[in-house]
């Protein structure tokens, strides 16, 4: 099919051809890595479906559901609403510094009855679309004009400030990091972030002592030196270590992890999963859940460069890094590399918004897949040429 310049469009689809068109190895082993966090929730239980694995599997069914009916979805009403969507989560993050509930010793949530929701779990989605959005129409002169950058840098400071005051150091961490891949992707000079580096270093002291709180500075000091204080904030770290290290080769065997069950391991159901899969199946259980995740990026990676439009393709990018991060920092956190900060590895610790906001990512990049041919005009709100 042709258009008046000569471009080639992808034909319309319907329904059918779309749902033939998902990528289905892609989320088999999307389910297979879901699996794992099924049996190390019900092991963190002492052997019972509740309270988390029965939950969790119901929240991977309905993500699933939404994935797919996400997929489904035109890419380009996902260009046109890419702005109002940033907006409506905004508005949230907004919402939780003024009325959100405190839980574990942070202002994150925010209540709508039945159910709970974490704004800044969403952000991470909304700032890719809309970062997306943004650079796909621009060309690369635009995006080497230093003006055109205010904007998407202002879209990242903002969220950005409100979950750091949340407190919420890993999720900013996230948002900076996956914002500052999507520039690259978008055109951005190698400059530009070496100048950028240099300045964050400049004004590190700064930071230090103005805008980290106390327990995070803590965090640091700890990660620097974990044995200062082995019962207090030097606990989790030393505990993670001890449960991997006793895992070997093989682990314990399922159920049989020492540290997780007799709850010397901390948050074994969220941030320190890992720990316990590696506690009962050892280095080959790790290794098998690690190349899981690789399998899941290279697939996503390739996705995303087959991708004819740059909203696509920006979207991909901004999906698998934000995906990459999630992983890297949980296990890089439990094993002792970095700060422990609150990130959740991702399809396997346990929690509702974190796990909805994947599975919505993943939809997105599904639709990139089946959408993949569709040329789609810089200069508008989502028509093609």
């Amino acid at each position: 099919m042709l258009h008046h310049d000569g471009l080639l469009s992808q034909p319309k689809m319907s329904l059918g051809q779309k749902l033939l068109h998902v990528h289905w190895l892609f989320v088999i082993l999307m389910t297979l890595t879901a699996c794992i966090g099924f049996a190390m929730l019900y092991s963190a239980a002492g052997g019972d479906m509740d309270p988390w694995a029965s939950r969790q599997m119901m929240r991977f069914g309905l993500g699933l559901i939404g994935m797919v009916v996400v997929a489904m979805t035109d890419i380009r009403m996902w260009l046109r609403y890419a702005y109002a969507f940033y907006f409506l989560v905004l508005v949230l993050l907004v919402a939780v510094e003024l009325a959100g509930f405190v839980g574990m010793g942070a202002q994150r949530w925010i209540s709508f009855g039945m159910f709970n929701v974490q704004p800044s779990e969403l952000m991470k989605v909304a700032l890719v679309l809309a970062l997306a959005r943004y650079f796909h129409g621009g060309s690369i002169d635009d995006v080497g004009r230093p003006l055109y950058l205010v904007p998407p840098v202002l879209m990242v400071i903002v969220p950005a400030v409100l979950i750091i005051r949340q407190p919420d150091l890993g999720t900013t961490l996230m948002l900076v990091l996956a914002s500052g891949a999507m520039f690259f992707a978008a055109g951005v000079r190698m400059w530009k972030f070496v100048l950028l580096g240099v300045l964050g270093l400049i004004s590190a002291p700064v930071a230090w002592f103005t805008i980290l709180r106390d327990y995070q500075k803590q965090r640091i000091l700890t990660f620097l030196n974990p044995e200062t204080d082995t019962l207090g904030s030097g606990y989790h770290i030393i505990q993670s270590k001890i449960a991997l290290g006793s895992g070997g080769m093989f682990g314990k065997g399922f159920m049989q992890g020492t540290q997780g069950h007799l709850n010397f391991l901390p948050e074994k159901q969220t941030d320190f999963i890992f720990t316990m899969l590696a506690e009962e199946f050892g280095l080959v259980g790790g290794l098998t859940l690690i190349a899981l995740y690789v399998l899941l990026l290279a697939y996503g990676y390739v996705i995303t460069m087959s991708s004819r439009n740059h909203f696509g393709r920006l979207v991909g990018i901004g999906v698998i890094v934000t995906f990459f991060l999630y992983i890297f920092i949980n296990i890089a956190m439990v094993m002792g590399l970095i700060p422990v900060v609150g990130v959740p590895l991702p399809l396997v610790s346990y929690g509702g918004t974190a796990m909805l906001t994947i599975l919505f990512g993943f939809g997105l990049l599904m639709c990139v897949h089946i959408h993949r041919d569709l040329t789609i005009g810089r200069r508008d709100s989502g028509d093609e040429y």
